[in-house]
């Protein structure tokens, strides 16, 4: 698992880089480019909850594995129209609909994967190691993307990460989970309301998804479409977002050793105090400052991101039974992203009417308000876990 992530999240990381620099000296609209990023978020939206129900019911690893599959047909085929000089919007639009829905049905499977596979006193070690690998990918990813694209172009880079998504698969496949055991059988529609019953059960939980919807939305149009586009009018273009980019990367590599030794008595109170860094490099490119300062901004946002992330999905992997995992994983996800689409689509719209400061500033407020709304909450700051024993009663 630890080497599918190191491989796809390399893949991964290179292609939001080649995407956006593709559409954009495609098109030269930010618009346009806004649309086909949002694509697969709209996708996921639509996918998320069924997602969710299938991989509880189901098998987490096959899921997965038919995902990582569909997302290496969709890059290898937008990957193709740019080389061969054929790409439109509506046809990258519908390849990135796939890309979404393979990120539906990988996402919520992913989080109960990893119980099956390891211990419960091992999850908060085990999820800092996996997101040291994703991270750390990331980071080399990011740069790495940032060059081909500039020495190569958008093509070249998005063929790298088609190869990606079908070696993890394989890796994927070859892993031996414990028996994953099904809940009782229900309909869709009960299953879906037995996940949420267990979602909005824990104050802390809804409270940090609904805090999440708005960030998610102002730090996707700044790194998926205001970032690169600030880079490419004020910067020196994708060499510069790429750095940038990676900077974040290692953020995240170091949050992830740091998580490691992370132990709090109440986890969601640190992780709320440290979403606040995520203001920093909207503020940053607003300026703009320069290269290394706004790459700064972006490792302390990184840093910060990562151990959140460490401390959540442990905490989620403690707090609910083991059969609704993946249910309430998809209700986070889904609630997380709703607002994406909207985000890059508001960013991409308020980048050409307003210009780039105003708009940055706006996604840094969206950042500072609800992170202030979410950390007045009680249950949020007092929500404390169990390494050992069971956190609910009904838990294995």
């Amino acid at each position: 698992m630890f080497i599918a992530y190191l491989i796809t999240y390399t893949g991964t990381a290179m292609a939001p880089i080649a995407i956006a620099f593709g559409v954009l000296e495609l098109t030269g609209s930010t618009r346009d480019t806004a649309i086909v990023i949002a694509a697969p978020t709209i996708a996921s939206i639509a996918v998320l909850l069924f997602g969710g129900v299938l991989a509880d019911r189901t098998s987490r690893q096959r899921i997965i594995v038919f995902a990582e599959g569909l997302a290496m047909v969709a890059q290898f085929w937008i990957a193709y129209l740019f080389l061969s000089n054929t790409a439109t919007v509506p046809f990258l639009t519908f390849l990135m609909l796939a890309n979404g829905i393979a990120m539906a049905l990988n996402a919520p499977a992913a989080l109960g994967l990893i119980t099956q596979i390891v211990e419960r006193d091992e999850l908060q070690a085990v999820n800092a190691l996996l997101g040291t690998a994703r991270n750390g990918a990331m980071a080399g990813g990011a740069a790495l993307g940032g060059i081909l694209v500039a020495t190569f172009g958008a093509g070249v880079t998005l063929m790298i990460d088609s190869v990606s998504f079908g070696v993890s698969a394989l890796l994927v496949l070859s892993l031996k989970p414990r028996l994953q055991v099904p809940p009782a059988k229900a309909s869709l529609i009960e299953d879906l309301r037995i996940g949420w019953k267990e979602f909005t059960s824990h104050t802390w939980l809804w409270v940090i998804v609904l805090q999440f919807s708005m960030l998610v939305a102002a730090m996707e149009s700044v790194f998926g479409l205001i970032g690169p586009a600030v880079a490419l009018e004020h910067m020196n273009g994708a060499i510069d977002w790429g750095f940038i980019a990676a900077s974040f990367g290692v953020g995240t590599l170091v949050g992830g050793i740091l998580s490691l030794k992370v132990n709090v008595k109440y986890p969601m109170r640190l992780g709320t105090i440290l979403v606040f860094s995520f203001c920093s490099v909207p503020l940053a490119l607003a300026v703009p400052l320069p290269v290394y300062l706004v790459s700064t901004a972006a490792f302390v946002e990184g840093v910060a991101g990562q151990i959140f992330a460490v401390l959540w999905y442990t905490s989620i992997q403690h707090k609910v039974p083991g059969q609704m995992l993946s249910r309430v994983s998809a209700y986070d996800h889904l609630g997380s992203i709703v607002l994406a689409p909207l985000g890059l689509v508001a960013g991409g719209l308020l980048f050409e009417q307003i210009g780039f400061r105003a708009t940055l500033l706006i996604a840094a407020l969206v950042v500072i308000l609800p992170t202030m709304l979410a950390f007045s909450v009680r249950d949020v700051r007092m929500m404390t876990i169990s390494k050992t024993g069971a956190d609910n009663p009904g838990d294995p």
